[in-house]
């Protein structure tokens, strides 16, 4: 089946199979927030993006395999209400942007820094760290030797614009700066988005619209 990205909580996950990777979506919760269950094929390790809400779901998800780690992109208390139910059944490893790490209520076994990788199996994810929505949001790039890179943004990129700055000037700059430096000017037009809430994207998609972005000021 063709993988759409596209979601609805309650419902099944959508997968995207790569060559080296496995990508299961789905959402939860009452903000219905995007978790993603990522697959080495070569391994069948399994590392999660996001234990945002309905652990029951998540497990589920999950399987039998378990999972040996599980990244939080930020601090936001709707992409971690079921982290701790995840790490307990699982005894998962926890990773997370240095900065958001002390308000996240369960304890970060990596702290991550900009550049920083993350493994699942022999598959690698590079973190970027781009400051606006919190000061140490993450986004993990997987530059899949097959094709396109991938780029999961939490909350700091979506179809029609960056995350929610709360209307200040100062973090809005901030967090437009990381996105075009650190994802548009180092990612090709191919480069597949998937975000903390709704549909997926790609950065050629929304690239034309950066001035915009920039000239209404979220």
């Amino acid at each position: 089946m063709t993988y759409s990205g596209a979601v609805k909580v309650g419902g099944p996950a959508s997968v995207h199979e790569l060559t080296d990777l496995m990508i299961s979506k789905v959402a939860v919760g009452a903000m219905n927030n995007n978790a993603y269950l990522l697959r080495c094929r070569a391994t069948g390790e399994q590392l999660l993006i996001d234990a945002a809400a309905e652990p029951a779901t998540l497990l589920a998800l999950i399987g039998d395999d378990s999972i040996a780690s599980v990244v939080t992109t930020h601090r936001h208390g709707d992409h971690w209400q079921a982290l701790a139910e995840v790490v307990a059944a699982t005894g998962a490893r926890t990773y997370a942007g240095r900065y958001d790490a002390e308000g996240i209520p369960v304890a970060t076994d990596v702290p991550v820094e900009d550049g920083d990788t993350i493994t699942v199996g022999r598959v690698e994810l590079t973190a970027r760290h781009l400051v606006g929505h919190t000061p140490g949001s993450i986004a993990l790039v997987y530059d899949d030797p097959h094709g396109a890179p991938h780029l999961f943004t939490g909350d700091c990129l979506f179809p029609g614009g960056v995350g929610n700055t709360h209307k200040d000037p100062e973090a809005f700059a901030s967090l437009l700066h990381d996105v075009e430096t650190k994802l548009f000017d180092r990612l090709p037009d191919e480069t597949w988005v998937y975000p903390g809430h709704g549909n997926d994207t790609t950065l050629g998609d929304e690239r034309p619209h950066l001035p915009e972005w920039r000239a209404r000021g979220w």
